[in-house]
């Protein structure tokens, strides 16, 4: 194999590898937006508490607490 014949194979490995990381980095998910099991719980949970009337907005909460 000749030197050039290398240079172009691995240039072509390399626009693969960058081709491949621009289609990972668009469909990646963002780890920070999954729920665990218990997290889902607990939303779900403030969810219908928030229906049910049993939540008070943050200004009055901080009212109450003198800030």
């Amino acid at each position: 194999m000749t030197e050039a014949v290398f240079k172009q194979e691995l240039l072509n490995e390399l626009k693969a590898i960058r081709k491949d990381l621009t289609f990972i980095k668009k469909h990646m998910v963002d780890a920070d937006t999954l729920l665990t099991s218990e997290e889902r719980a607990r939303l779900d949970k403030s969810i219908k508490e928030h229906k049910a009337g049993k939540s008070i907005k943050l200004e009055d909460f901080e009212k109450t607490i003198g800030r």
